[in-house]
């Protein structure tokens, strides 16, 4: 799948790397930073993309306000700052940079571990201000330590390498880690209840999503192990700061390193107290903030953009963040059974009647065929191209058929050779792609041995035997209209032309 991206607004600043690559590539680019929201809406009634760091918010009013938006672009990893469900509804790819932040990430949690462990950022304060405190200021070995790592993706794993350099014996919680990568990363997967009183530092790398917003807070602080250090350098919100400031006061928790909080930048009084307490390292957001990972993230989203608008083979679109399944669906082998699915779905459509309120029923068929889960998603592109065409694509079919009350199953069955089955309102419609051709197999009770190709104009007839037959190819005939190919099976008769027509014929059902 590819998105019209015939010129790109950046709204914050990023490396100009990003928009020089995008300019070598034939896109203009236009740079404007600090836009109001309605400054942003103007610009965006004459830009296809957008490329936004964390400053810039694309509400729900901006999209519904920008019709021309095609993709959203966050040079970088959270996209909090993105309406995820709007962008979807309105068929807008959000992608984000998933690895470009991750070495930096990744060495500021190091640090901060170090830091916690040492007191660094308080014994070179004190010294500042003409205290030697040694005894004060007297720290820990991280070596034979328990680390936690809540979130084992790409930084959790990085800072795993590293701190076992440190001979720490790292701990792990992730639904996704399985058992097998747990053994190859040397860590021990462990389920919450298990990490809490084993840790002695725990360091956070989730997204922030329902399940994790105050994952940290004070019910699983009591669990944890009396001096253990909290390390935030994912998203504030993650550690709940009023329960972490009072296990501070408590002195059940030693100590916290944060680099993110809730409200950036902080006025709350809570959060201002927790910055300030004598046991606490805080930095404000520095999570990404280094010359590589800002020009990596940059040129990362520019090529992004680049394979998406079909002006580069060379990169690869790695951070689709709304439409997951595009990235499976963007490739040739797997186009021409998108485009199968389109057309089986308006098929479908149009042999049914005009109501919403239905079942759709889609099952991929054969080996290899399960993997393929995009073609359900396009069978319904196919079905709503009848009702609407504005914005419809694989992002949001799902979404639009759910708001008009089409339910959608899709199932898998093993079988020799490959195909797709449809069912409606009782029509049941099957295809394949041979040699990147695409086939129709079978429609109701017709079977079509060899297959029929489903060219880009075709007429069906329910007919009734070899009289309703003769009847169609001469309505045709009077017309003028060459029927280069016609296939008749049960009830159906299927007529190819070389142009789009609609010939009805008396007394005979046509579609």
């Amino acid at each position: 799948m590819s998105a019209m991206i015939r010129n790109v607004f950046i709204s914050d600043p990023v490396d100009s790397s990003c928009g020089e690559l995008l300019v070598r590539h034939g896109i203009p680019v236009t740079i404007k930073y600090k836009s109001s929201k309605e400054e942003l809406i103007k610009e965006l009634q004459n830009h296809d993309a957008l490329i936004v760091r964390s400053e810039t918010k694309v509400t729900s009013d901006v999209f519904a306000s920008c019709p021309n938006l095609r993709v959203v672009g966050r040079a970088g990893t959270g996209v909090d700052n993105i309406d995820l469900q709007a962008a979807t509804r309105k068929g807008v790819i959000v992608l984000n940079t998933p690895s470009g932040n991750s070495i930096s990430a990744c060495e500021l949690t190091c640090a901060l571990i170090s830091a916690l462990a040492r007191n660094v950022a308080q014994a070179s304060k004190a010294l500042k201000e003409g205290r030697w405190d040694r005894k004060l200021y007297s720290g820990f070995e991280l070596s034979g330590k328990t680390l936690a790592i809540l979130g084992m993706g790409r930084i959790g794993r990085e800072v795993a390498r590293r701190m076992q350099a440190f001979e720490m014996r790292v701990i792990a919680f992730d639904p996704i880690l399985t058992a097998e990568d747990a053994v190859k990363l040397n860590v021990e997967k462990l389920s919450l209840d298990e990490i809490w009183p084993l840790a002695d530092y725990i360091t956070v790398h989730t997204p922030l999503i329902p399940q994790t917003r105050n994952l940290i807070n004070s019910t699983t602080l009591a669990k944890c192990k009396k001096g253990v250090r909290i390390v935030n350098v994912a998203r504030g919100g993650i550690v709940d700061e009023e329960a972490l400031l009072n296990s501070l006061k408590s002195g059940h928790c030693g100590g916290a390193a944060l680099d993110v909080f809730v409200q950036e930048p902080p006025k709350d009084p809570v959060t201002l107290e927790l910055i300030a307490h004598p046991n606490v390292v805080a930095t404000p957001h520095l999570g990404a903030s280094t010359a590589e990972a800002q020009a990596r993230v940059a040129l990362e989203i520019a090529q992004q953009f680049l394979v998406l608008a079909g002006k580069s083979t060379e990169y690869a679109v790695t951070g689709i963040v709304n439409a997951p399944i595009l990235i499976a669906a963007m490739t040739d082998e797997n186009a021409p059974w998108i485009e199968l699915s389109k057309r089986l779905g308006q098929l479908v459509a149009r042999l049914s009647k005009e109501n919403t309120k239905v079942v759709v029923r889609s099952q991929t068929i054969g080996s290899g065929m399960e993997e393929k889960a995009f073609v359900h998603t396009a069978v319904l592109v196919g079905i709503l191209s009848r009702q609407t065409k504005n914005g419809l694509n694989l992002i949001n079919a799902l979404t639009l058929a759910r708001e008009i009350g089409i339910e959608l199953q899709s199932s898998h069955t093993k079988a020799d050779g490959k195909a797709i089955l449809v069912q409606m309102e009782g029509h049941r419609i099957k295809g394949t792609v041979r040699d990147n051709e695409l086939l129709l197999l079978s429609l109701d009770d017709s079977v079509f041995a060899n297959g029929i190709p489903l060219g880009d104009h075709v007429s069906l007839y329910r007919a009734n035997g070899v009289q309703d037959l003769a009847q169609i190819v001469n309505a045709f005939s009077i017309k003028g209209i060459n029927i280069h190919n016609l296939n008749a099976n049960g009830s159906w008769i299927i007529i190819q032309t070389d142009q789009e027509v609609s010939v009805t014929v008396d007394g005979i059902q046509s579609f």
